[in-house]
């Protein structure tokens, strides 16, 4: 399958686009996404300014800007559109006030970003996220129905297995609002009697991506896939686990190409 391999930059939040672009572009990856939050070098309140610059320079080392991890304040939406940056990533938090009322509330936030997804023509992806978040592909699915095209599902390998589900499924479903893939791996861990989620290399979680890739093919999806650097043991550099897995998801994509 063809596809745009991708990688959140998360690991390197705080590093300018020029020495970014040319890490990432050296294990292998032409797309990124960019996190655009208080921690790292493009912010909420300097993405105006910084966030063109930034993609520019990410652009001349041959790396294309798939997305940033932000808000959906409109400075955020109008840097992006500055940029040529065409989706903000964001995943719907759940509150003390329960489920539901939590789902009516990030439905009307999502509702609010309506007229700025039509006026900057950038769009906004929903990723389900285990834990305090609406946790499964149905849930986002659920949460997007009506809503116009701008607004994506960011599909999650880990979080989509951690939820019970099997990408056959999920990926059929979510196929008409698929705006980009994240691949990354899970297990449990017990750990003082508790169990908690322990994030590994491809080849050793919950997730089957030789079965994600053949999910992909059935329903012909040749976006970006974006591998998101998220390992919970710090022994091994992220670089090093990241080219292992690159090379891993492209040698299972090959496995399965795009129809014609």
């Amino acid at each position: 399958m063809s596809c745009l391999w991708s990688v959140f930059t998360k690991p390197w939040a705080g590093l300018p686009g020029a020495e970014l672009g040319a890490l990432v572009a050296g294990i292998g990856f032409a797309g990124a996404e960019i996190p655009v939050r208080d921690t790292a070098y493009v912010t909420p309140a300097n993405a105006q300014r910084e966030l063109p610059k930034f993609s520019s320079q990410l652009r001349t080392e041959g790396v294309e800007p798939i997305s940033v991890a932000s808000d959906l304040s409109e400075p955020v939406f109008a840097a992006c559109a500055e940029a040529g940056v065409p989706m903000i990533r964001i995943m719907a938090e759940l509150g003390p006030d329960g489920y539901a009322a939590s789902v009516r509330r990030n439905r009307e936030q999502l509702e609010q970003a309506v007229e700025l997804t039509e006026r900057y023509d950038v769009q906004v992806g929903v990723q389900p996220h285990h834990g305090r978040y609406v946790s499964s592909t149905l849930g986002v699915l659920q949460l997007l129905d009506g809503l116009p095209n701008h607004f994506k599902l960011v599909w999650d390998a880990a979080h989509d297995a951690l939820a019970g589900d099997h990408p056959a499924v999920t990926l059929e479903l979510g196929a008409d609002r698929l705006g980009i893939v994240n691949l990354k791996n899970v297990h449990y861990t017990r750990t003082n009697g508790n169990w908690r989620t322990h994030f590994v290399e491809a080849e050793d979680g919950l997730s089957d991506w030789p079965a994600v890739f053949a999910a992909l093919r059935q329903v012909n999806y040749n976006g970006p896939v974006c591998l998101t650097g998220q390992y919970s043991d710090p022994a091994v550099p992220v670089e090093e686990r990241l080219r292992n897995d690159l090379h891993f998801a492209v040698t299972s994509a090959a496995q399965h190409p795009s129809r014609e």
